[in-house]
């Protein structure tokens, strides 16, 4: 009865030890399984409006696809080599599992390997590939799982998403578009058994490395399609003796895309809140604005050398283009030899210089009605509101008009136009410009910032100029959809009008005469283009150059150009200023208008009025005078000058006197000879002519004086 009653206990132990370790194989897979395995990592495509891939983002390679885009042939090929009796067994197969135990056993080892599609799936998904008992038990556990909780049909899909194919490609689709460029649908019979053949080793059955083998294992798997009836033998035999022709398809990227895409890749994490490690693993389809053919006539241009003038190698620079009517990015280059994760200079804020000035000062204080582009301001040597500053040539004008001291890129009267319209005012444009700053400064207005502001905020702001006085975000991504295909939703970006399109003519008039006369005149580009120029001193190295800048607009673009070195110090600096970046820039243009004929002018909106050239005063006027018969009076004189360059020029007529003032005694516009009526007989007079500017509503410099005597 003792022994009877140990034996009744054992076996109750061993049926409760027994009971439990069912419990725990059977249920022990809802502490294994992590639910979002089962959403596969999927490849994020990058491409532009017309279709072409230009950049892939993923941790795997992988297009997933359902069991509907995966023809029925294809499906069989897998499940005979794989596992057979797939739809008639659960998480295991016991018969081959017990062939595989028994051969482990002869061998002493883990030689083989009786897994079934959904023990490979649940390795695949959860665990790792050691041959250990302990792995073999949880990949049971988690097969277990799988089994309960998905269809079968749902099982094979996963698992021909998730299966590894060699050359860097998981999943049926990404092997079908990566060995024989074609979408998984489309597949034959002989190239599906060839991709089921590679599951058993990737690498060792590569059609690309070893082609015989891999032939051999694809008519071991279509010998396996015949037992299982897959096929029929006749089909066996004619798809045997056909070879599989591959059209491999090797995606490089490309090195002048990469810019762009970290660009793209910040956009989508500012728009749509995505990271990067989500969109990695995303499956997204982002669409992006960029036009490839200017991208790359910037990154061609980026290699030249002798855009790139510094006292030693590893001079930079940066480039970025927008499309005026929209604001989307067309390209952008954010170094010369640019790596995918780099530094992208496109986004990184540099001190802009006198680019800083139209955005800053011109633009902000034409807004004004007491400023317009011929108002006369202050160009005098000295402190402003205790801030001390020189224009860069030493030169003042005493007074000049906005529109001289900006194409001149005068200094003083910048910092005196900023002051007197106020630094509150002029960065509150700042903001609506998409560039707020913290500075407080005078030194605002020459670009002198704690921060800087970055090529891509630059070229937006010009675009106001550029677009009728509006700007707003730019754009890099056109759309973008999910793995499901649906269309992400972002916040709306919308223009607003910052300048109005009186000032923005304006200014456009002004920064095309810079391009022609002024400080952007470096380069040859004939067709229409304005654009400012900008320069910052190097803080170790007198009289050379830290940043430089070009920043300008045609009718259909928007560009900024930024040049220098990353390290600011003395071992490093420009040896050329701004004329590099507006050469390059000019360069750019002119290959752009070869592909597509650019505008050679500006055309006026037709509520706005033209801004009139500038006239030029003359200095060297020289006068006569004479008497002649006739009139009234028996005696009159005629006064004779210079024949004017500019028929707008007004010349006032002075009588001098000697004791009192000169007495004006006409005005003459456009012609170079004035009659005086009833001339003195006796005694003398004396004559001096004065050239007017209508524009800035100023004299000139007096001719000489005439006397006219009947003595």
């Amino acid at each position: 009865m003792k022994k009877l009653k140990w034996l009744l206990l054992s076996f109750t132990f061993l049926l409760i030890l027994g009971g439990a370790g069912f419990l725990i194989i059977y249920f022990g897979g809802t502490f294994l399984v992590d639910e979002d395995a089962l959403t596969l990592d999927a490849t994020t495509t990058i491409k532009t409006s017309d279709g072409e891939l230009i950049g892939k983002l993923y941790d795997e390679n992988r297009e997933p696809v359902t069991l509907d885009d995966i023809p029925q042939n294809v499906q069989n090929a897998f499940i005979a080599i794989e596992d057979r009796r797939f739809y008639d067994h659960g998480a295991i197969d016991f018969k081959a599992t017990v062939r595989a135990v028994v051969r482990d056993i002869i061998a002493m080892d883990k030689v083989e390997g009786g897994s079934t599609i959904t023990q490979q799936l649940a390795r695949n998904l959860f665990l790792s590939n050691d041959k250990t008992w302990m792995r073999k038990i949880k990949e049971l556990m988690t097969a277990i799982y799988l089994e309960r909780h998905l269809s079968k049909e749902k099982i094979l899909q996963l698992y021909l998403n998730k299966v590894y194919f060699g050359s860097g490609v998981y999943g049926i689709e990404a092997a079908a578009w990566k060995y024989y460029d074609k979408s998984a649908d489309e597949l034959s019979l002989a190239e599906g058994a060839q991709l089921a053949g590679l599951v058993k080793a990737p690498n060792g059955y590569s059609p690309i490395r070893h082609p015989h083998k891999a032939k051999k294992r694809r008519n071991v798997v279509l010998q396996a399609m015949e037992e299982t009836g897959a096929i029929s033998e006749n089909k066996l035999d004619k798809t045997q003796a056909k070879g599989t022709e591959l059209a491999i398809q090797n995606y490089e990227p490309k090195p002048w895309t990469a810019s762009f895409i970290d660009l793209v890749l910040q956009k989508a994490n500012e728009r749509y809140d995505l990271s990067r490690d989500e969109l990695r693993r995303g499956g997204y389809q982002i669409v992006t604005t960029l036009d490839p053919d200017i991208q790359q006539i910037v990154y061609n241009k980026f290699q030249n050398d002798d855009y790139f003038a510094g006292n030693t190698g590893g001079a930079e620079g940066a480039f970025v283009m927008l499309e005026r009517d929209t604001g989307h990015i067309t390209a952008a280059v954010g170094g010369r030899d640019y790596k995918l994760g780099g530094l992208n200079r496109v986004t990184v804020k540099r001190q802009p210089g006198s680019a800083m000035k139209p955005l800053a000062v011109y633009g902000p204080a034409m807004m004004e009605e007491t400023y317009q582009p011929y108002s006369l301001i202050p160009d005098r040597k000295g402190d402003i509101d205790g801030y001390t500053v020189t224009n860069y040539d030493d030169q003042y004008a005493g007074y000049v008009s906005l529109y001289d001291a900006l194409v001149e890129s005068k200094n003083v009267p910048t910092v005196w136009l900023l002051n007197d319209i106020g630094i509150p005012y002029a960065k509150d444009y700042l903001d609506k410009l998409g560039m707020p700053i913290k500075d407080k400064g005078l030194a605002i207005g020459l670009g002198g910032l704690s921060k800087g502001v970055t090529p891509l905020q630059v070229a937006s702001g010009y675009r106001a100029f550029a677009n009728d006085g509006a700007t707003g975000d730019s754009v890099a991504i056109e759309k973008m959809k999910d793995r499901e295909g649906t269309v992400l939703q972002a916040a709306e970006t919308h223009d607003e009008n910052v300048f109005s399109p009186q000032v923005a003519w304006d200014i456009t008039s002004i920064l095309s005469t810079v391009v022609t006369d002024g400080t952007g005149s470096a380069g040859r580009y004939p067709k229409a283009l304005a654009g400012k120029t900008g320069t910052t001193q190097h803080p170790h190295v007198n009289g050379a150059d830290k940043d430089a800048w070009f920043a300008g607009f045609t009718p259909e673009y928007v560009s900024a150009a930024w040049m220098g070195y990353d390290t600011s110090d003395a071992e490093h600096y420009l040896t050329a200023g701004s004329e590099m970046p507006t050469k390059l820039t000019k360069a750019i243009l002119s290959q752009i208008d070869k592909r597509d004929t650019l505008a050679g002018s500006f055309e006026k909106p037709a509520n706005v009025s033209a801004l009139p050239e500038p006239i030029e005063l003359p200095d060297d006027i020289t006068l006569h005078g004479k008497y002649t018969f006739g009139g009234f009076s028996l005696f009159d004189a005629k006064l004779e000058w210079t024949e004017p360059r500019d028929d707008r020029i007004i010349y006032r007529i002075y009588e001098e006197k000697d004791e009192q003032v000169d007495k004006q005694v006409a005005e003459v516009k456009g012609d170079h000879e004035y009659e005086i009526d009833n001339i003195k007989l006796f005694g003398s007079s004396r004559y001096y002519v004065v050239p007017y500017d209508p524009l800035t509503k100023t004299e000139g410099q007096k001719s000489n004086t005439v006397e006219l005597s009947m003595q």
